[in-house]
């Protein structure tokens, strides 16, 4: 019976654990995953395990401590989260919040130096976004402070993938840098669909500050961006053609379908386009690096 208790217990954690991190997996996990193995590029398939752990990781720490500053505003929004529904109280799960902070800053010191600094640059940055509620006060530095901490993600996932984890490449550099500017410029993606949470927590994200605007930028940004990573990473005309024109259709359904459930479909979207331009840096690899080198 004992046996079955500790089953149960350890089902019950692993599953608590998940639900931190489930709804991220789109949005975070697989587009950083895939931006890592093609930036890097990735020197062996057993290094992808060590890569979507320590993204993994660093994801729970940032949505944990995300979590047990407003567990009210879940309850409202997001009610399957592990607090509100129950799985796990709030003083554990604050004190998984600061247990998960010398849990990641030791397993990136595994890997190396560079590794451990975007690991402690994640570490200040969640601890500024939640405790300081950089989140909170406005829009704009919600975004800067999301893309930047999604650059660290970027940065500690690519070193792992690669051959040589102290330093990046010049092109993963580059598709580092370009990604910060996409994500920080398009994050509102992500925050249409939380209006009435947010708005009942006097959150001002661009959607609730600018409503029309910031449906505009989705309808002009995402081609916009898809127009320049097509030149940046050399497609071909037809692969250009059919990544631009999907990126309007997105932005077009974020301009026309204004409802909650629609936007929460948008963003499924969106989600896929921020993965196919993460996987640009691996076209420009195999379509233009490799011919270099045989030539």
């Amino acid at each position: 019976m004992s046996a079955l208790v500790f089953g149960r217990a350890i089902s019950k954690s692993l599953l608590t654990l998940h639900l931190f991190t489930q709804n991220d997996i789109l949005t975070t996990i697989i587009p950083t995953t895939l931006f890592a193995v093609v930036a890097a590029p990735l020197c062996s398939p057993y290094r992808c395990i060590h890569v979507v752990w320590w993204i993994w990781l660093h994801l729970l720490h940032f949505n944990v401590a995300n979590q047990v500053i407003d567990p009210a505003e879940d309850g409202r929004n997001k009610a399957s989260r592990p607090i509100p529904a129950g799985y796990i109280s709030l003083r554990d799960a604050v004190y998984l919040r600061w247990c998960l902070v010398p849990i990641c800053l030791v397993s990136s010191a595994f890997y190396s130096i560079q590794v451990l600094s975007a690991s402690l640059a994640i570490t200040v940055l969640t601890l500024w976004y939640n405790e300081f509620k950089a989140h909170s006060h406005h829009w704009f530095s919600k975004n800067l402070m999301t893309g930047l901490g999604y650059a660290c993600f970027q940065v500690g996932a690519t070193l792992i993938a690669g051959r040589d984890m102290s330093r990046l490449e010049p092109n993963a550099l580059l598709a580092v840098l370009l990604s910060i500017a996409m994500f920080a410029t398009t994050l509102q993606a992500q925050d249409f669909k939380d209006q009435e949470g947010d708005r009942s927590i006097g959150r001002r994200t661009l959607p609730i500050a600018h409503p029309s605007p910031a449906r505009v930028s989705m309808f002009v940004g995402l081609p916009m961006w898809s127009i320049c990573l097509t030149q940046v990473w050399g497609m071909d005309a037809f692969c250009s053609v059919a990544f631009v024109f999907y990126s309007g259709l997105v932005g077009l359904r974020f301009m026309v379908c204004k409802t909650t459930q629609a936007d929460r479909l948008s963003c499924k979207l969106y989600s896929l386009w921020f993965s196919v331009a993460h996987l640009l840096p691996g076209y420009w690899r195999y379509f233009h690096e490799a011919r270099m080198h045989i030539s």
